[in-house]
């Protein structure tokens, strides 16, 4: 793994791009994920060129944080650039997506919030999807990191500074197999080969996954729909809010007008409660549903899998 930590810029040449058009049907999403500087791009090029070797009809689309020419110690130290950024990757990875080739996101997706946001995607694309964990030690990256810094030279962006990197690492957000969104997923050690085969497997014989309510996109269907939909998730939120008063952790909490209801796994704080809610309007607005009166059971199906 000695090549993780060279400079990202000799590893791109053989990775094609996204291009200005694309086919109309919907493609296999690769999310890496990991600790910075683990191994990351190292894993993506190794996929690379199996898949050139054992797929060579699928075109390859590769989307990381250096594709968008990001200045990561200037990104992540700033938690409104960093969202940015992340609604950048997100994007490119909507504009990609066809059903013949494959797409690699390359980047830290470190946010399990994220990740569901990108499950969602690859649902409402009714395609596969399968999360690649570079699972390398703190100790590890911090010395590769070291020595990205010695090798710098006119390319200082190639590693991180040190305050950045122990902030990255303090809110990394492990995947887990257990959660739909990181499913399938593939552990692999700094000194492990990559699964390539089980990878291409996941990606390519498996159904794509089944669309459900929540990602599929319908016309709006009344003209007061966003009132709707922040009033909808004001209320959720108020009455999450008013029932932790008097419950405790383990309660079911149940929503009015929502099958479902809460699971209170942990005491939850307004602006937790609001930030998912922006969230989950952001998302809604661009796959509005057909029947606002299913929006309180959509809002409580995202906040259980997002405060898991």
């Amino acid at each position: 793994m000695a090549s993780g930590i060279r400079s990202k810029g000799d590893n791109y040449n053989h990775i094609a791009r996204c291009s200005d058009e694309f086919g109309s049907s919907e493609m296999p999403l690769v999310i890496l994920c990991g600790f910075p500087v683990s191994g990351k791009t190292t894993r993506a090029n190794e996929l690379c060129k199996y898949m050139s070797n054992h797929h060579a009809e699928r075109k390859i689309h590769f989307i990381s944080d250096h594709s968008l020419g990001v200045a990561r110690n200037e990104v992540y130290s700033c938690s409104h650039r960093e969202r940015e950024m992340r609604g950048s990757l997100k994007s490119s990875v909507q504009r990609c997506l066809n059903r013949e080739d494959v797409v690699i996101l390359d980047s830290l997706n470190y946010i399990k919030g994220f990740r569901y946001e990108l499950y969602c995607v690859t649902k409402a694309c009714q395609t596969t999807q399968c999360v690649i964990f570079c699972d390398t030690s703190k100790e590890r990256i911090v010395e590769w990191n070291d020595n990205r810094i010695s090798a710098a030279g006119d390319s200082p962006d190639e590693a991180y500074d040190r305050d950045v990197l122990e902030g990255l690492v303090m809110r990394f957000e492990q995947p887990s197999p257990n959660n739909r969104w990181d499913s399938p997923l593939f552990v692999v050690q700094c000194d492990e080969p990559l699964p390539a085969h089980q990878v291409c497997s996941a990606l390519f014989d498996r159904n794509a996954l089944p669309p459900n309510q929540s990602t599929q996109s319908q016309p709006l269907s009344s003209t007061n729909f966003l009132y709707e939909l922040d009033r909808v998730t004001q209320d959720v939120v108020t009455h999450i809010i008013d029932a932790q008063k008097t419950g405790v952790v383990g309660d079911l909490i149940p929503i009015k007008g929502a099958s479902e209801q809460i699971m209170l796994t942990r005491t939850l704080t307004l602006g937790e409660l609001q930030r998912h809610k922006r969230q989950f309007i952001t998302y809604t607005k661009m796959h509005p549903v057909d029947d606002p009166g299913k929006l309180p059971n959509l809002f409580v199906q995202y906040l259980n899998n997002t405060l898991k």
